[in-house]
């Protein structure tokens, strides 16, 4: 393949080294994120085991709902996406000390205002839960959540400072330091848990947040921008053209209803009406959930949205088209895996959280819940992906349109679903909702983009649907019918029960993904093939 010619606004790197670069640092973030799900997992797990589905539990996930939302007001979990093209733009144009100016500019203004708005929220707690949560009237429950909701709420400082400190790291194509954000965040919630747990309650992981996120957000990620030349001092330069270009990103993503703010608002507030314990065990199913999307869909999002900021600061169009479709089609194979995972629901959450205080009614209704989340699994991977394409091009209005729209459309969903189906009817909310968002963005990115391959990657995830559906109605029967004997009631029967399911359908996979010529299935046979051959 020949090298891209060195025109101005192009990159000279030929295409197929940013492809291993796109790989190195998706393989990092999967690792990272993959990791920290696992953590999150074992977080969850400790909860359950601690508390179960208890009043306290239930709190301790609504406590989230205000910093949530002042997260989502500031933009804080989109500052990768907003800050990187106006920082990468200074460093295309070797006019780093400029960029660096900028970045202070933003962190002292924002985290100022951020500042203000925490110190309301926390004053406001308890008018923020009844509005929040307004089918729950328990005073415990409320006079739990509103002491945890004030104690969790300076995290989003961290999170805030962490966020601009990781966009230059990404810029500057180093991901390792901001890969160990998660993990650390995770670790000292579980910390917390455990060496609080016992005299504070569901406070203690409360504190845990907080500390995590000092510890892995902020102070970890200020290291790490310090090493690739972070120089930063309070700045309030209002007038800055940049400034105003960060603001105009940034608007629409404050105000606009994204997939992921969405599911944490609505499951809880729509959960609020359903009897105790729902919160949490609708909770408890996402979590598995999310596992498997973190390892399909957000590392590769977080890895190559800088090549695609890159391609758009080139105006090379029919690369970022080539990316975002290989990128599409390697998510799709989430489809297969979240059969399998649906064949196996009650035995992956009897490992994950029955244990002490987490009952079998809890794994019982848990599992209903994760298997219709399932089906939106392939939404939340895919979501990673197409709204970086907009975002690269700095295009933050669409995306957020679109996406609100069908946030909206879908409260109907969630309404007779709760009505209708309690708990499992918020999960068919959230799976059609993440369904519906990703679908319509990727429609409006083909006809913006003039995106002419995307019937391929439409051809594509049909194959996928067309291999899922028979994968787990199989495998259901597998389990039924060939290992009815073994005893669902013992963690040694579920392990192995999960172990034959999964060995079969990873048999069905690979078979079917070589019949039907799925050429990105075949390639990670071939590559583990070739790894153990070697090993």
């Amino acid at each position: 393949m020949t090298a891209i010619p060195a025109t101005p606004g192009h990159d000279p790197e030929r295409p197929t080294a940013v492809g291993r670069k796109v790989g190195l640092a998706a393989l990092i973030m999967m690792g990272s994120i993959f990791l920290s799900r696992i953590m999150g997992l074992v977080r969850e797990s400790v909860i359950a085991a601690v508390a179960g589905t208890d009043v306290a539990v239930d709190a301790y996930k609504v406590a989230f709902i205000v910093p949530e939302i002042l997260n989502h007001i500031l933009a804080s979990g989109f500052l990768s996406v907003t800050f990187i093209p106006i920082f990468t733009r200074y460093l295309s144009d070797r006019r780093e000390a400029e960029g660096w100016r900028v970045m202070s500019i933003v962190l002292t203004i924002f985290g100022s205002l951020l500042v203000v708005l925490i110190g309301v929220a926390i004053l406001a707690a308890p008018q923020l839960i009844d509005l929040l949560a307004p089918g729950r009237d328990d005073p415990l429950f409320k006079s739990l959540a509103v002491r945890m909701t004030r104690i969790i709420m300076p995290a989003q400082l961290f999170f805030f400072a962490g966020g601009l400190f990781a966009a230059v790291q990404f810029t500057r194509e180093r991901f390792f330091i901001p890969a160990l954000a998660p993990l650390v965040y995770n670790l000292g919630i579980i910390l917390g848990g455990v060496l609080l747990g016992g005299r504070l309650g569901m406070e203690g992981f409360a504190w845990g947040v907080l500390a995590g996120a000092l510890a892995g957000n902020c102070l970890l990620q200020y290291y790490g921008a310090r090493s690739v030349g972070m120089r930063y001092r309070p700045r309030w330069d209002w007038r800055h053209p940049d400034l105003r270009r960060y603001i105009l990103l940034t608007l629409p993503l404050m105000f606009g209803l994204t997939m992921t703010f969405s599911m944490e608002i609505f499951a809880k507030l729509f959960g609020s009406y359903l009897p105790a314990g729902n919160i949490a065990r609708i909770e408890y199913a996402i979590r598995i959930m999310m596992a498997l999307v973190a390892f399909f869909g957000q590392a590769a999002g977080v890895a190559v949205y800088p090549f695609l900021a890159r391609f758009a600061a080139g105006d090379r169009l029919p690369e970022m088209n080539r990316l975002l479709n290989q990128a599409l089609r390697h998510i799709g194979l989430v489809i297969p895996f979240a059969a399998v995972a649906a064949a196996v629901r009650h035995e992956l959450v009897f490992l994950v959280y029955q244990r002490m205080r987490f009952t079998a009614a809890d794994t019982a209704a848990t599992a209903d819940i994760l298997g219709f989340l399932l089906l939106g699994a392939v939404g939340f991977a895919g979501q990673t992906i197409v709204n970086r394409g907009f975002y690269a091009r700095q295009n933050t209005i669409l995306p957020t349109i679109y996406g609100s729209l069908a946030v909206l459309i879908s409260l109907p969903v969630y309404l007779v679903g709760m009505r209708t189906m309690g708990a499992r009817g918020i999960g068919v909310a959230i799976a059609f909702s993440a369904v519906a968002q990703v679908l319509w963005i990727y429609m409006v990115w083909n006809r913006q983009a003039q995106n002419r391959e995307s019937f391929a990657v439409y051809g594509f995830y049909a194959k996928m649907i067309a291999l899922a559906v028979p994968l787990f109605l199989v495998l259901v029967a597998f389990k039924h019918f060939a290992l009815a004997a073994i005893d669902l009631t013992t963690m040694g029967g579920n392990l192995l029960v999960a172990m034959l399911v999964g060995a079969l359908g990873t048999v069905m996979m690979v078979a079917g993904a070589r019949l039907a010529g799925i050429e990105e299935m075949n390639a990670i046979v071939r590559t583990a093939l070739a790894r153990l051959t070697k090993r």
